[in-house]
């Protein structure tokens, strides 16, 4: 017999559409976006365009899927729960203390990096104390009504959409020459320096390889879709209006970067963005963008201790987690899931400014491909789950994967070529063997976990 497909949430529908909507948008818009793109940009030249839309099609693909899941079947595990219902018990574990362990993980990269920041502006209080301010404001915010999460999580992904919109306007006006002391640029950048792929298709590549992680975070919206009214819907609507839109700002802002400047003005360390607007003439453009990755890492730490909570409460709840953090408020919030995952934060944080370059680096080359294979098990996931659900709740298909199973095949096969691609880069091979050993870890658990359930 068939397990039920779907499941009835205890937590509560505090988060309104508008709130998944912007979480959708603001997800991924962070620092990774807004910093890290300067070592794509480096890599590949004006090919970064394609390097974003390659990737950029691969979360959008991975984001169809896990639509079509989470409309079907809302729970606050979204993935696990899907992977139990599709592969198993050990698929579920596997998938949601993996994903757990990554949101906590990175979360002490952001806590620190908003840290920094912060010291420079009020050096008065040392680094360690705007972390733990950081941690126990979020906590606070997580702790009360999930309304509360939502409202904080709007607010800062529509500063950062509107700062992405602001940029794109300013940035195609200077194109076109539009703005004072400026003249239209044309083609100039994109074919001269090299032309259009200085580095070649290998170029490409490596820029796949530095920016496909930035778009990590768009899970949280099937997540959090299960303390919504209408989740259903709730999580169909964020995902159609997300993925295109967000594609749009990360390719459509770095074809305005390459197009205005020359690839090689770009400096290691050094957001292209603040390099395009010192050109045009913004006063104070490193200033303003400070503010806005200082919003983007926060944002990202409150999303990601909000994501890791709902995950672990979801496997307490299917007994793949200790029973005691299913403790909810009157409010409906997990309270005690929520300290868990802030606790494990908390030594992350710990780790990474005690041991930034031995202990926590380990923890952070140990997460550093775990996205994939998270995404690699949504799609598996789906190809299993999707004749199940068109035969026993055909109803519940609102959002349906395009070209099934064609494209999830295609989609699978192109996480596989970055993961060969990861094992040939010097840089990123120590991120996938650490990540696999600690997947391998987990996986011999959830063996165990098996093993002494049919013993039992």
């Amino acid at each position: 017999m068939h397990e039920a497909l779907t499941t009835d949430e205890p937590l509560a529908h505090g988060l309104k559409q508008r709130h998944l909507t912007m979480l959708g948008l603001g997800g991924v818009i962070g620092a990774g976006l807004f910093v890290g793109s300067g070592a794509g940009i480096a890599v590949a030249g004006p090919g970064i365009v394609l390097s974003y839309l390659i990737a950029g099609t691969i979360a959008m693909l991975v984001m169809r899927m896990l639509g079509e899941m989470s409309s079907a079947m809302p729970a606050s595990g979204s993935f696990s729960v899907h992977a139990e219902k599709a592969i198993g018990r050990w698929a579920g574990f596997t998938v949601g203390w993996l994903y757990w362990f990554l949101l906590v993980v990175v979360l002490a990269v952001e806590a620190t990096a908003a840290a920094t920041i912060a010291h420079d502006w009020a050096p008065a209080l040392p680094q360690w104390g705007w972390v733990l301010v950081f941690m126990v404001l979020f906590t606070l915010a997580n702790l009360t009504a999930v309304r509360n999460f939502g409202e904080f999580e709007f607010w800062f992904a529509a500063l950062k959409v509107g700062a992405i919109v602001l940029f794109l306007i300013l940035g195609t006006l200077a194109v076109f020459g539009l703005l004072p002391d400026t003249d239209p640029v044309g083609l100039t950048h994109l074919t001269g320096d090299g032309g259009f792929l200085p580095n070649g298709w290998g170029g490409v590549i490596s820029g796949v390889l530095a920016v496909v992680f930035a778009f990590g975070g768009l899970e949280v919206v099937t997540i959090a879709a299960a303390e919504t009214d209408d989740p259903a819907r709730a999580v169909g609507r964020a995902v159609r209006s997300a993925v295109v839109r967000i594609l749009f700002f990360y390719v459509g802002s770095m074809l305005v970067i390459v197009t205005l400047l020359p690839w090689t003005a770009q400096q290691a360390g050094l957001s292209p963005y603040v390099t395009v607007l010192d050109s045009i003439g913004i006063p104070q453009a490193g200033q303003i963008m400070n503010i806005v990755v200082f919003v983007a890492l926060l944002s990202a730490l409150n999303a990601n201790l909000y994501g890791a909570s709902r995950m672990v409460f979801s496997l307490a709840e299917r007994g793949e987690a200790p029973r005691g953090l299913l403790r909810i408020s009157g409010g409906g919030v997990p309270r005690r899931a929520v300290l868990a995952s802030v606790a494990f934060g908390f030594v992350s944080v710990l780790l990474n400014l005690k041991w930034p370059d031995s202990v926590f680096l380990y923890l952070l080359n140990s997460v550093g491909a775990v996205l994939l294979f998270v995404w690699a098990l949504i799609a598996v996931s789906q190809l299993r789950l999707r004749r199940r659900i068109e035969r026993e709740a055909p109803g519940t298909l609102t959002l349906r994967m395009w070209a099934f199973p064609w494209l999830t095949w295609a989609t699978l096969a192109a996480m596989a070529g970055v993961l060969v691609l990861m094992l040939t880069d010097d840089t990123a091979r120590p991120q996938v063997l650490w990540s696999s050993g600690a997947t391998a870890a987990v996986l011999i658990v959830a063996g165990v976990r098996e093993l002494r359930a049919r013993r039992g």
